[in-house]
Protein backbone atom coordinates (compact mmCIF):
# COMPACT_ATOMS: atom_id res chain seq x y z
CA UNK A 1 0.00 0.00 0.00
CA UNK A 2 1.77 3.09 -1.23
CA UNK A 3 1.17 6.68 -2.09
CA UNK A 4 3.32 9.47 -3.44
CA UNK A 5 4.14 11.59 -6.46
CA UNK A 6 5.72 8.75 -8.43
CA UNK A 7 2.75 6.46 -7.99
CA UNK A 8 0.32 9.27 -8.75
CA UNK A 9 2.19 10.08 -11.96
CA UNK A 10 1.98 6.46 -13.07
CA UNK A 11 -1.62 5.87 -12.01
CA UNK A 12 -2.94 9.25 -13.13
CA UNK A 13 -3.23 8.52 -16.86
CA UNK A 14 -4.79 5.13 -16.12
CA UNK A 15 -7.39 6.63 -13.79
CA UNK A 16 -8.14 9.40 -16.27
CA UNK A 17 -9.09 6.77 -18.85
CA UNK A 18 -8.07 6.36 -22.47
CA UNK A 19 -4.44 5.44 -21.76
CA UNK A 20 -2.55 4.00 -24.73
CA UNK A 21 -1.33 0.38 -24.57
CA UNK A 22 2.27 1.60 -24.29
CA UNK A 23 1.36 3.80 -21.34
CA UNK A 24 -0.46 0.92 -19.65
CA UNK A 25 2.60 -1.32 -20.06
CA UNK A 26 4.92 1.38 -18.72
CA UNK A 27 2.71 2.00 -15.69
CA UNK A 28 2.44 -1.73 -14.99
CA UNK A 29 6.22 -2.08 -14.96
CA UNK A 30 6.75 1.00 -12.82
CA UNK A 31 4.16 -0.08 -10.25
CA UNK A 32 5.03 -3.77 -10.31
CA UNK A 33 1.46 -4.67 -11.26
CA UNK A 34 0.12 -7.15 -13.82
CA UNK A 35 -1.58 -5.57 -16.81
CA UNK A 36 -4.41 -8.06 -16.39
CA UNK A 37 -5.85 -8.96 -13.00
CA UNK A 38 -8.81 -8.42 -10.70
CA UNK A 39 -8.82 -4.70 -9.90
CA UNK A 40 -11.18 -2.29 -8.18
CA UNK A 41 -10.99 1.44 -7.55
CA UNK A 42 -11.98 3.14 -4.29
CA UNK A 43 -12.96 6.82 -4.07
CA UNK A 44 -13.21 8.37 -0.60
CA UNK A 45 -14.87 11.68 0.18
CA UNK A 46 -12.61 12.35 3.20
CA UNK A 47 -8.87 11.96 3.84
CA UNK A 48 -7.70 8.37 3.97
CA UNK A 49 -6.86 7.14 7.51
CA UNK A 50 -3.13 6.73 8.10
CA UNK A 51 -3.70 3.10 9.04
CA UNK A 52 -4.94 2.39 5.52
CA UNK A 53 -1.63 3.44 3.96
CA UNK A 54 0.91 0.80 4.92
CA UNK A 55 3.56 -1.24 3.16
CA UNK A 56 2.72 -4.73 2.01
CA UNK A 57 -0.54 -6.56 1.23
CA UNK A 58 -3.44 -6.74 3.67
CA UNK A 59 -4.68 -9.94 5.30
CA UNK A 60 -6.62 -10.92 2.17
CA UNK A 61 -3.51 -10.47 0.03
CA UNK A 62 -4.93 -7.37 -1.65
CA UNK A 63 -2.45 -4.65 -2.64
CA UNK A 64 -3.41 -0.96 -2.47
CA UNK A 65 -2.06 2.17 -4.18
CA UNK A 66 -3.38 5.48 -2.81
CA UNK A 67 -3.33 9.02 -4.13
CA UNK A 68 -5.36 12.23 -4.02
CA UNK A 69 -7.63 12.65 -7.04
CA UNK A 70 -6.40 16.22 -7.46
CA UNK A 71 -3.01 14.73 -8.41
CA UNK A 72 -4.46 12.66 -11.22
CA UNK A 73 -5.09 14.05 -14.68
CA UNK A 74 -8.84 13.97 -15.13
CA UNK A 75 -9.27 13.29 -11.42
CA UNK A 76 -12.14 15.76 -10.99
CA UNK A 77 -15.29 15.52 -13.02
CA UNK A 78 -17.28 18.50 -14.16
CA UNK A 79 -19.89 19.85 -11.72
CA UNK A 80 -22.77 17.41 -11.40
CA UNK A 81 -20.59 14.50 -12.51
CA UNK A 82 -19.61 11.48 -10.46
CA UNK A 83 -16.90 13.36 -8.60
CA UNK A 84 -17.88 16.97 -9.12
CA UNK A 85 -19.30 17.52 -5.65
CA UNK A 86 -17.30 18.30 -2.54
CA UNK A 87 -13.84 18.95 -3.96
CA UNK A 88 -10.86 16.61 -4.09
CA UNK A 89 -11.15 12.91 -3.43
CA UNK A 90 -8.82 10.22 -2.18
CA UNK A 91 -8.44 7.43 -4.72
CA UNK A 92 -7.05 3.91 -4.35
CA UNK A 93 -6.35 1.24 -6.93
CA UNK A 94 -6.73 -2.22 -5.40
CA UNK A 95 -5.31 -5.44 -6.82
CA UNK A 96 -7.90 -7.65 -5.17
CA UNK A 97 -7.39 -10.74 -3.06
CA UNK A 98 -9.61 -13.84 -3.13
CA UNK A 99 -12.43 -12.17 -1.14
CA UNK A 100 -12.81 -9.44 -3.75
CA UNK A 101 -14.31 -5.94 -3.39
CA UNK A 102 -16.54 -6.91 -0.44
CA UNK A 103 -13.43 -7.46 1.68
CA UNK A 104 -11.88 -4.20 0.46
CA UNK A 105 -15.03 -2.33 1.54
CA UNK A 106 -15.08 -4.13 4.90
CA UNK A 107 -11.45 -3.20 5.55
CA UNK A 108 -12.16 0.47 5.00
CA UNK A 109 -15.13 0.31 7.36
CA UNK A 110 -12.94 -1.33 10.02
CA UNK A 111 -10.45 1.52 9.68
CA UNK A 112 -13.15 4.18 10.05
CA UNK A 113 -12.79 5.50 6.51
CA UNK A 114 -15.67 6.99 4.63
CA UNK A 115 -17.81 7.96 3.02
CA UNK A 116 -16.54 6.00 0.07
CA UNK A 117 -17.49 4.17 -3.09
CA UNK A 118 -16.03 0.94 -4.45
CA UNK A 119 -16.19 0.08 -8.14
CA UNK A 120 -17.12 -3.27 -9.64
CA UNK A 121 -14.24 -5.59 -10.52
CA UNK A 122 -12.43 -4.83 -13.78
CA UNK A 123 -10.03 -7.16 -15.52
CA UNK A 124 -7.10 -4.92 -16.45
CA UNK A 125 -5.21 -1.72 -15.73
CA UNK A 126 -6.61 -0.29 -18.97
CA UNK A 127 -10.10 -0.30 -17.40
CA UNK A 128 -9.21 1.74 -14.32
CA UNK A 129 -10.61 4.95 -15.77
CA UNK A 130 -14.08 3.43 -16.09
CA UNK A 131 -13.73 1.87 -12.63
CA UNK A 132 -12.84 5.26 -11.11
CA UNK A 133 -15.93 6.88 -12.58
CA UNK A 134 -18.15 4.10 -11.25
CA UNK A 135 -16.55 4.32 -7.80
CA UNK A 136 -17.21 8.06 -7.81
CA UNK A 137 -20.84 7.40 -8.68
CA UNK A 138 -21.09 4.90 -5.81
CA UNK A 139 -19.72 7.56 -3.46
CA UNK A 140 -22.54 9.92 -4.42
CA UNK A 141 -25.11 7.36 -3.25
CA UNK A 142 -23.87 7.66 0.35
CA UNK A 143 -26.15 9.47 2.78
CA UNK A 144 -25.03 13.09 3.30
CA UNK A 145 -22.82 13.31 6.38
CA UNK A 146 -22.45 9.53 6.69
CA UNK A 147 -19.28 7.44 6.79
CA UNK A 148 -20.66 4.65 4.62
CA UNK A 149 -18.48 2.54 2.37
CA UNK A 150 -20.67 1.25 -0.44
CA UNK A 151 -20.12 -0.91 -3.48
CA UNK A 152 -21.70 0.26 -6.71
CA UNK A 153 -23.39 -3.10 -7.25
CA UNK A 154 -25.26 -2.62 -3.95
CA UNK A 155 -26.63 0.76 -5.01
CA UNK A 156 -27.48 0.50 -8.70
CA UNK A 157 -30.93 2.19 -8.60
CA UNK A 158 -29.55 5.10 -6.56
CA UNK A 159 -26.53 5.23 -8.88
CA UNK A 160 -28.86 5.72 -11.83
CA UNK A 161 -30.49 8.63 -10.00
CA UNK A 162 -27.26 10.44 -9.11
CA UNK A 163 -25.97 9.95 -12.64
CA UNK A 164 -28.86 12.02 -14.02
CA UNK A 165 -29.50 14.79 -11.48
CA UNK A 166 -31.88 16.71 -13.73
CA UNK A 167 -34.13 13.64 -14.02
CA UNK A 168 -33.83 12.95 -10.29
CA UNK A 169 -35.01 16.47 -9.52
CA UNK A 170 -37.93 16.02 -11.88
CA UNK A 171 -38.82 12.65 -10.35
CA UNK A 172 -38.82 14.11 -6.85
CA UNK A 173 -41.07 17.00 -7.89
CA UNK A 174 -43.45 14.74 -9.82
CA UNK A 175 -43.85 12.06 -7.13
CA UNK A 176 -43.35 13.93 -3.86
CA UNK A 177 -44.41 17.45 -4.92
CA UNK A 178 -47.47 17.72 -2.61
CA UNK A 179 -45.58 16.02 0.20
CA UNK A 180 -42.86 18.67 0.01
CA UNK A 181 -45.36 21.44 0.66
CA UNK A 182 -46.03 20.13 4.17
CA UNK A 183 -44.30 21.62 7.19
CA UNK A 184 -40.98 19.81 7.81
CA UNK A 185 -42.13 17.94 10.93
CA UNK A 186 -45.22 16.59 9.20
CA UNK A 187 -43.28 15.64 6.08
CA UNK A 188 -40.59 13.90 8.13
CA UNK A 189 -43.21 11.84 9.94
CA UNK A 190 -44.66 10.49 6.70
CA UNK A 191 -41.23 9.85 5.19
CA UNK A 192 -40.04 8.08 8.35
CA UNK A 193 -43.14 5.88 8.29
CA UNK A 194 -42.63 4.95 4.64
CA UNK A 195 -38.98 4.12 5.31
CA UNK A 196 -39.90 1.92 8.29
CA UNK A 197 -42.60 0.13 6.28
CA UNK A 198 -40.13 -0.60 3.47
CA UNK A 199 -37.40 -1.77 5.85
CA UNK A 200 -39.93 -4.08 7.53
CA UNK A 201 -40.82 -5.75 4.24
CA UNK A 202 -44.19 -4.07 3.92
CA UNK A 203 -45.41 -5.22 7.35
CA UNK A 204 -47.56 -2.58 9.06
CA UNK A 205 -47.30 -4.41 12.39
CA UNK A 206 -43.50 -4.58 12.36
CA UNK A 207 -43.26 -0.96 11.22
CA UNK A 208 -45.52 0.07 14.12
CA UNK A 209 -43.29 -1.77 16.58
CA UNK A 210 -40.20 -0.08 15.14
CA UNK A 211 -41.80 3.37 15.30
CA UNK A 212 -43.36 2.81 18.73
CA UNK A 213 -46.93 3.53 17.67
CA UNK A 214 -50.18 1.66 16.96
CA UNK A 215 -50.49 -0.22 13.66
CA UNK A 216 -53.55 1.88 12.78
CA UNK A 217 -51.36 4.98 13.05
CA UNK A 218 -48.93 3.51 10.51
CA UNK A 219 -51.80 2.49 8.25
CA UNK A 220 -53.33 5.98 8.38
CA UNK A 221 -50.01 7.68 7.64
CA UNK A 222 -49.39 5.42 4.65
CA UNK A 223 -52.90 6.06 3.31
CA UNK A 224 -52.30 9.79 3.62
CA UNK A 225 -49.00 9.48 1.76
CA UNK A 226 -50.79 7.58 -1.01
CA UNK A 227 -53.38 10.35 -1.31
CA UNK A 228 -50.73 13.09 -1.41
CA UNK A 229 -48.62 11.34 -4.06
CA UNK A 230 -51.54 9.83 -6.02
CA UNK A 231 -49.67 6.52 -5.93
CA UNK A 232 -50.58 3.22 -4.34
CA UNK A 233 -48.17 1.11 -2.30
CA UNK A 234 -50.00 -1.97 -3.57
CA UNK A 235 -49.23 -1.30 -7.25
CA UNK A 236 -45.66 -2.41 -8.06
CA UNK A 237 -44.91 0.27 -10.68
CA UNK A 238 -46.20 3.05 -8.46
CA UNK A 239 -44.26 1.63 -5.51
CA UNK A 240 -41.11 1.86 -7.64
CA UNK A 241 -41.82 5.57 -8.18
CA UNK A 242 -42.15 6.10 -4.42
CA UNK A 243 -38.97 4.17 -3.58
CA UNK A 244 -36.91 6.05 -6.16
CA UNK A 245 -38.28 9.41 -5.04
CA UNK A 246 -37.42 8.44 -1.46
CA UNK A 247 -33.84 7.74 -2.56
CA UNK A 248 -33.61 11.17 -4.19
CA UNK A 249 -34.89 12.79 -1.01
CA UNK A 250 -32.40 10.80 1.09
CA UNK A 251 -29.48 11.82 -1.11
CA UNK A 252 -30.36 15.52 -1.09
CA UNK A 253 -27.90 17.50 1.03
CA UNK A 254 -30.82 19.64 2.23
CA UNK A 255 -34.57 18.99 2.00
CA UNK A 256 -35.84 20.49 -1.24
CA UNK A 257 -38.56 23.05 -1.24
CA UNK A 258 -41.86 22.76 -3.09
CA UNK A 259 -41.42 21.92 -6.75
CA UNK A 260 -38.11 20.08 -6.36
CA UNK A 261 -34.52 21.22 -6.40
CA UNK A 262 -31.90 20.13 -3.93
Amino acid sequence: MRRGTRYGALLGPLLAGGATPDLVTRAARGLGLPERGRYAVVVLGTPVPDAAVAEGPDVDGARWWWGGAEGFPGGAESPGGAEGRGGAREVAVVLLGPAGPARAAARLRELGAGPGGVSPVVGSLAELGAARRLAGTALLTCDPGSREIVRLDERLPAALLVSRPELSTRLLAEVFGPLLTLVPAERSLLVETLEAWLECGGSVGRAAARLGCHRNTVFNRLRRLERLTARSLSRPRELVDLVLALDVLRLSSAPPGPGGGG
